[in-house]
Formats: structure tokens, C-alpha cells, sequence
């Protein structure tokens, strides 16, 4: 039976709070940490004309609270009260934003739908729900220091994870003791001023501030073998956006919010042979600055995929670079993800650069696919000869067609004595 998928008017939040273009900055961080929300529409004559994120302006700390947000607004995704569960997931993750405005025939806003609208809405979607939370985790590569200052949280590579996922704290033997997202660096980088009119930037240097002062504590987890639909359903509860998994005692993953709706990425599935349409997210790349990496990295997945299109469907493929600390070698590690119409295939490689790792991972992507598709043919293949012998074991439970059997064989017996 086909997935029954909810709608954004199903889900969405109607009548959003939305500012104007000539609002300024200081009333929108107001309003995002007073109500701990990431993105808020732009609207023009009701009409709406981008969206302000947390995230661009964190990287942007130093500019005047009082700069208008137009300069400052980026392009939502476009979505309306019929756009599909599938749709809303792939329009998010594509913009890495967490909303987006949705907006009626007018391009009027009509409502505002989000991540967390859509983890709330995934218990209800078997073909969602049913998973395991180790088949989406992403591994843990970055964790800070209960008392490390908040400046490093505002690096580039703590920046590029905090986008998809809170941070881990542990305490100095490793144990996990809270976590850090975005919305606690927040808290830290401005504050409401005695009055509440607006929002000023922290006094004193923000950057000494100690994590363990910002962090949200205990952090949420859950154990390996957890259903993905227990999972949306404790960070529904606990309105968190992620969930450590434990292994034991021992945390080995995280699943976010974009881990989660991430499954939902790619309903249709071309025939068999055939590329069609891959989503692909490239993590840990955000700090170059040369497009002539982005562009070969692409030319390398999309060579890797055709190769793998021979043997499955691939639906959504997730890949993280991670640069080494040594720089001399200019190694790295890649992680993947690869979601098929069938299963989630997982790699990891190291090479001497992103080029080699990539290739490796994508090769060993392939090698699974191909045993993927190998022990699919042997089921079947299986299935068919238990069916033919259960037909022939009923053929011969038949007494009158054995009868005959045994009439006819006697016959040609004794014609062969004569």
C-alpha cells in the first residue's frame, strides 16, 4: 500500500510571527532567543521575500545590532499547503535550513513549517518509523571540553556542525555531560538589555565564557537498537534536535533532526540501471573557497554513482570530510551513507587527499551494492525452487493423477516383454 504522506498544512504552524525588510537585526535575535527559534520569514506586503537564519548570523557576530535584515536574508524554499512529507525533507536539507515560510497562491505567508514539525509528524510514517537509529547515526568526530571556552565553538569546523547537529560536552575522562547547539551559543553571543526592547551584544570578551555554562544538560540518549520512530518521539518530547546513541555506557553516534528526515529523501525509484534523481550532501567542505573543488568532488560522486546505478537504486548519499591535523600530509578521512531503494549501505576511507578517500569510499560503495543485488538474486532464485517443489510435492499428493501414473508405466512395462 502506498505511504499516506502528511502535508505542510498538516503540519505547519499558521499565523508565524514575520518582520519586515527595514527590521533590525537586534529584534530578530530578540525574538529568536526568546523563542528559541531558528528562521523568520521576511514579509513585504504580506508577501514573503526571504527568511533571517540564526545560522548566518552567527557567523557574523561583529555586525551592528542595528543593521536592517534585508541585507542579511537569504531565499526560502518554496513550499505550499500540498507540498508532500518527501518534498518538505529534500527542500530543507538542500538549503540546510531548519523552516521555511509557506506561502499561498499570492506568494502570501500562510504558515511556517520546520524540522521539528516533521520529526513530531515521523512516529505516524511506518516506512519511517521502523528503522534503527544505527542506520542513520552519524559518527561522533567532534566534541569540546565542559570547560573550554566558548570561542572554540566558533570556528569554522564547530560552526559547520553545529548546523546539522548539537555538539557533545564530556567532562575530562570522556563521559558525556551535556551538549551545545546553536541556539545555547546564543544565549552567550547576545542578551536582552534590563528593559527588553532590544538585544545587545554581551559585554566583556563573550569568547572566555566557559561551555559548561551554555550547555544544555543531561544530554538525551538512547541505545543502539532503538526504533528511528522511539527516537522522533523522545526529541518530540523533550524538544531537543538530536539524540545521543549509546553503546553501553559509551556514546558512538548522534542522530539529528536531519538524520531522521533524511529518510524520507527519494520516494520514487527509477528501473533498474537507471541514475534518476540522487541527493547528495557534502559535509565539511564549507570553509574552501575554490569552487574548483566542489566542482571535481561532484564529477567524482557522480562517476561513482553511475557505476553503482548498475546494481541498486541510489536514493540519497551523504558524505563528511574530515581533514586530518596534519597538514604536511594533506590526508583525509571520508565517512558515507548511502540510502538505496533496498538498505543503507555505510563506508569509511583514508587517502592522501579528499580525491583519493572519496574514490576509495565510493569504490567500496559499489562492492557492496554489487553483493547487495548478488544476494537478492539468490533469494529469488531460492524462493522459486521452494515453490516448484511445493507444486510437485502437491502433484504428487494427488491419488487419482498417481493412479494414472502407475497405469501408464505398468503398460509400457509389459510392452517392452513382448
Amino acid at each position: 500500500m502506498a505511504t499516506e504522506w502528511p502535508t505542510a498544512g498538516d503540519m505547519m504552524t499558521v499565523r508565524p510571527i514575520a518582520l519586515t525588510r527595514d527590521s533590525p537585526l537586534s529584534q530578530a535575535l530578540g525574538i529568536m532567543r526568546a523563542r528559541r527559534i531558528h528562521e523568520i520569514p521576511v514579509v513585504q506586503n504580506r508577501r514573503v521575500v526571504g527568511m533571517v537564519t540564526f545560522d548566518a548570523i552567527a557567523r557574523r557576530i561583529n555586525i551592528p545590532l542595528s543593521t536592517k535584515i534585508e541585507h542579511m536574508m537569504l531565499l526560502p524554499p518554496i513550499v505550499n499547503p500540498r507540498t508532500r512529507y518527501p518534498e518538505l525533507s529534500e527542500q530543507l536539507l538542500a538549503t540546510g535550513m531548519r523552516a521555511a515560510p509557506v506561502t499561498g497562491p499570492q506568494n502570501e505567508l500562510v504558515g511556517v513549517v520546520s524540522r521539528t514539525d516533521l520529526v513530531r509528524a515521523l512516529p505516524r510514517i511506518p516506512l519511517l518509523a521502523g528503522h534503527r537509529v544505527e542506520e542513520v547515526m552519524a559518527s561522533l568526530s567532534l566534541t569540546v571540553q565542559e570547560r573550554d571556552p566558548v570561542r572554540v565553538l566558533l570556528g569554522q569546523e564547530a560552526l559547520r556542525h553545529l548546523e546539522t547537529h548539537p555538539i557533545p560536552v564530556v567532562d575530562r575522562k570522556g563521559g558525556l555531560t551535556g551538549a551545545v547547539g546553536i541556539a545555547d551559543l546564543g544565549e552567550v553571543l547576545w542578551r536582552p538589555t534590563a528593559q527588553g526592547h532590544r538585544d545587545v551584544e554581551t559585554r566583556g570578551d563573550v569568547g572566555e565564557v566557559e561551555v559548561r555554562a551554555i550547555m544544555h544538560s543531561p544530554a538525551l540518549t538512547v541505545p543502539r537498537g532503538t526504533s528511528t520512530g522511539a527516537a522522533a518521539r523522545l526529541m518530540s518530547q523533550a524538544k531537543v534536535s538530536s539524540v545521543f546513541v549509546l553503546d553501553g555506557q559509551r556514546p558512538t553516534g548522534i542522530v539529528s533532526q536531519a538524520d531522521l528526515i533524511g529518510l524520507a529523501v527519494g520516494g520514487g525509484a527509477p528501473s533498474e540501471g537507471a541514475l534518476g534523481d540522487v541527493f547528495v550532501q557534502i559535509q565539511g567542505l564549507r570553509a574552501s573557497g575554490d569552487p574548483a573543488i566542489l566542482t571535481e568532488i561532484d564529477q567524482v560522486i557522480t562517476r561513482g554513482l553511475r557505476r553503482i546505478a548498475r546494481y541498486v537504486h541510489p536514493v540519497m548519499l551523504n558524505v563528511h570530510f574530515q581533514p586530518h591535523a596534519s597538514h604536511r600530509s594533506g590526508e583525509a578521512s571520508v565517512q558515507g551513507r548511502l540510502n538505496t531503494d533496498h538498505e543503507i549501505l555505510y563506508a569509511s576511507r583514508t587517502g592522501w587527499n579528499f580525491y583519493g578517500a572519496l574514490n576509495d569510499l565510493l569504490d567500496e560503495l559499489e562492492t557492496q551494492a554489487r553483493r547487495q543485488k548478488e544476494e537478492r538474486r539468490t533469494r529469488v532464485h531460492r524462493t522459486s525452487a521452494r515453490l516448484v517443489g511445493d507444486e510437485l510435492s502437491e502433484t504428487s499428493a494427488d491419488p487419482e493423477l498417481e493412479a494414472r501414473i502407475a497405469s501408464a508405466t505398468r503398460g509400457e512395462r509389459r510392452r517392452r516383454r513382448r
